[in-house]
């Protein structure tokens, strides 16, 4: 059963990526009006053998590829050979599902210096003295 290597553990069989053939837009003189070079991806990722947890993350990511109903599709068109559209569209889903699956930086919660706060103060005063020095001044 032929798959789609994503890392040393993951892969995906390459009967959940459906491939078809398009024309490329743009220029490319008669060629482009004839010849379907272009490569059409479509991957549901809702639906796909990928572990629960990566699938969750997937479709997390702000992506304009990623439809709402989970399918991730991606269009290469970028060389003129099919083949060459063809790997370029799997390595692209590859990068996706790989960026997905990188671990996420723990934040370390951080506190304000003392010189920070201190300058914090300060700036408030100062911001209140000039805005003081505009009030009416009441006679006495």
């Amino acid at each position: 059963m032929p798959e789609v290597r994503i890392s040393k553990t993951l892969s995906i069989p390459i009967e959940e990526i459906e491939i078809s053939a398009v024309r490329a837009q743009g220029a490319g003189g008669q060629n482009v009006n004839k010849v379907s070079s272009a490569v059409h991806l479509r991957f549901p990722a809702a639906s796909s053998s990928l572990p629960d947890e990566l699938k969750a993350r997937l479709l997390e990511l702000k992506d304009r590829r990623i439809t709402l109903d989970g399918v991730i599709v991606i269009k290469a068109q970028r060389y003129r050979s099919q083949d060459k559209n063809r790997e370029d569209a799997l390595g692209r889903l590859r990068e996706l599902i790989l960026r997905a699956a990188a671990p996420r930086k723990v934040r370390k919660p951080t506190r304000p210096t003392k010189a920070s706060r201190k300058r914090r103060l300060e700036s408030k005063e100062r911001r209140s003295g000039i805005k003081a020095s505009r009030r009416k001044v009441e006679a006495q």
